[in-house]
């Protein structure tokens, strides 16, 4: 179940509760008339089932609630009601299905800004896979993909590829791109740093590598990896399956294709530093082909069960 908390006009007021009684899965509607200050208005509580969710935020978007007002949403951890036990049974779906759009849009937003903990993050993770892959340990390239904060500006992509949304778009690739261009410049300035103090060398790097020389040898199991994980990724941002994100980040090789890129190339090695940049765009090219495709599926699987509700109204309403 959801909570929502309105600011309604005390004009809309009516208008609002009337929206909430009319969509299916709501329930513990609460109206306090003059209870805001700021802005001032009415306040409007109500939980909804996470599969109306969306519905319900779309139509209250529509009456300009978020300009007017204010709509603020939460998740209820607990709920032991048989009201809404009702509101549940009575939504189309299941709540794990259910995408919340405007969240969805919201969270990639935050997590596809070029920050500087965005940087940090990812210049770590491909510092880490750098010395992974010179030491030839797979723990090391392991880590340094969970530490990777990548995914978000992919799906923020994939997001904004299917609500049309540019500067979203804008943002991601921005983030995306120069997120990476800068991460590998500086694994490259922090190669040569080893190599001056004798911890890192061109031998280790050339030698044989049977747990890391995968990073610059792309082939097509990469890409079926990457569209695999790219699913499974979108699947577990849109729904409450959020703890699969760790398992999509060491599933895929983009921090560790990068590192090697960058360490190849402070060695002059081209072939390596190719082969790298190509597994790195596989990889990214795959996520997000199936990150889209995915939305897609479940955008188009929401719609048809709204509009097979239309067309079977509920008679107990």
């Amino acid at each position: 179940m959801l909570h929502l908390r309105l600011i309604t006009p005390p004009d809309r007021t009516d208008d609002v509760v009337r929206l909430i009684e009319g969509t299916v899965g709501t329930a513990h509607l609460v109206v306090l008339p003059g209870a805001a200050r700021s802005p001032a208005g009415d306040v409007v509580m109500c939980d909804v089932a996470r599969e109306a969710g969306d519905e319900l935020i779309g139509r209250l978007r529509e009456a300009g609630l978020d300009r007017t007002g204010s709509i603020a949403v939460e998740n209820i951890d607990l709920s032991l009601s048989k009201r809404a036990d009702e509101a549940e049974d009575e939504a189309p779906g299941e709540g794990v299905d259910a995408v919340l759009w405007e969240h969805l849009e919201e969270a990639t937003h935050e997590e596809s800004t070029l920050s500087v903990t965005y940087v940090a993050f990812i210049t770590i993770a491909t510092m880490i896979a750098a010395c992974g892959v010179v030491l030839d340990n797979a723990v090391l390239i392991v880590g340094a993909m969970a530490v990777g904060p990548e995914f978000g500006p992919l799906a923020g992509l994939c997001t904004a590829v299917v609500q049309r949304g540019r500067l979203l778009a804008l943002r991601s690739l921005t983030a995306l791109l120069a997120g990476f261009a800068i991460a590998m410049a500086v694994t490259v300035l922090f190669s040569l740093f080893m190599d001056g103090v004798g911890l890192f060398s061109e031998a280790e790097l050339e030698g044989p590598r049977p747990n890391t020389g995968f990073v610059y040898a792309p082939d097509w199991f990469s890409f079926v990896v990457a569209v695999l994980a790219g699913a499974a990724g979108m699947l577990s941002l849109t729904s409450a399956k959020s703890g699969a994100l760790v398992g999509v980040a060491i599933s895929v090789t983009t921090v560790p294709a990068a590192a090697n890129a960058a360490v190849a190339l402070s060695y002059g090695d081209m072939g390596q530093t190719w082969g790298s940049t190509k597994q790195l765009l596989f990889n990214l090219l795959g996520i997000v082909v199936a990150g889209t495709l995915t939305l897609l599926a479940q955008k188009w699987f929401w719609a048809m069960r709204r509009e097979h509700r239309v067309a079977r109204p509920d008679p107990a309403r």
